[in-house]
């Protein structure tokens, strides 16, 4: 009862939100105009600010494990590359980038630390998780979507599609941040009380915002309109891939605060800024919004699953 009390604190204010975001809209409060700049405003400022503040305070000396980073590394590429090829089974074209940036991102910077937190009293093994997986999500997403855009067809040779992805790749905020903040811990930067407050502050933006924006644009007969593919992206998100990738966790040794990273890695909701990333290079964010809907709404009991499987069997 505890972990499901746990699970439901964590994902279902961040579904309240989004039916804010739903809300405000129907009540004429958010325009189209004022949601389109609150995207931008995400994408381009606050989440990008938040990952360099979530790499740039760690001090990945002192806990740096390569073989944990290389085995969520690895997950990572089999997820990916699985959901995309999956996707080919899809008949729009344009959303199979959604549905495979929707079937593996999870929200592991924004959840992750602060659910092994709430077990463990530390950040645990989860900065590792992020290094190994998020720059990757980001990156993959990127890329995904660049290469999936409905304005593709307008470009002539393979030549500029692969400058256009190359520079949509460099140019991305959300990686920009990833950079920054990996540079910025590597080489030790101290940050001033004023400096890391204001950060903070815009930081704290990035969640509330985009997770408002994203239920004001959401459009139910849109969504339901992608109901298939939506469902099987949320199944990958929240079972299978726990399912095939937990076992091959417990079987290599990993444990307590490890173990549970993996899980938060593998099996927590899909992020928000799936919708915004997609949203904001093109796409119509319409799969996207529904997967992030769906797994938050679910996640509050797969998680507690999964939680109750490991501690049935002594794992953490």
């Amino acid at each position: 009862m505890e972990n499901l009390i746990f699970c439901l604190n964590a994902t279902i204010p961040v579904f309240l939100l989004m039916l804010l975001g739903l809300f405000f809209r129907a009540i004429g409060m958010f325009k189209e105009n004022f949601v389109g700049v609150m995207n931008a405003f995400v994408f381009k400022i606050a989440l990008p600010v938040l990952l360099f503040q979530e790499l740039s305070t760690q001090n990945f000396g002192e806990v740096w494990d390569g073989r944990f980073v290389l085995f969520c590394f690895v997950v990572t590429v089999i997820c990916v590359l699985f959901s995309a090829a999956c996707s080919l089974l899809l008949k729009n074209k344009e959303a199979r980038g959604e549905f495979t940036q929707a079937s593996f991102r999870s929200s592991a910077a924004l959840l992750g630390i602060s659910f092994i937190q709430n077990i463990y009293g530390s950040a645990g093994m989860a900065p590792m998780m992020i290094i190994g997986s998020v720059p990757l999500y980001n990156m993959m997403a990127v890329l995904l979507l660049e290469c999936t855009r409905s304005d593709r067809s307008d470009h002539n040779g393979r030549a500029e599609l692969i400058r256009q992805t190359c520079r949509g790749i460099v140019t991305n905020p959300i990686i920009l941040g990833i950079l920054v903040g990996l540079i910025w811990s590597a080489c030790r930067i101290p940050q001033p009380v004023i400096f890391s407050k204001t950060v903070r502050y815009v930081a704290n933006l990035a969640t509330p915002l985009g997770l408002m924006a994203m239920g004001a644009s959401f459009h139910l007969k849109q969504a339901v309109s992608m109901l298939k593919p939506t469902i099987a992206a949320s199944f990958f998100k929240l079972v299978l891939f726990c399912a095939i990738f937990l076992p091959v966790a417990v079987h290599l040794g990993y444990r307590n605060d490890s173990l549970i990273s993996i899980l938060i890695m593998l099996g927590s909701p899909t992020t928000v800024s799936c919708f915004i990333m997609a949203k904001n290079m093109g796409h119509d964010g319409t799969l996207s919004s529904g997967v992030v809907m769906m797994t938050t709404l679910l996640s509050a009991f797969t998680l507690t699953g999964w939680l109750y499987l490991l501690k049935v069997l002594g794992l953490f």
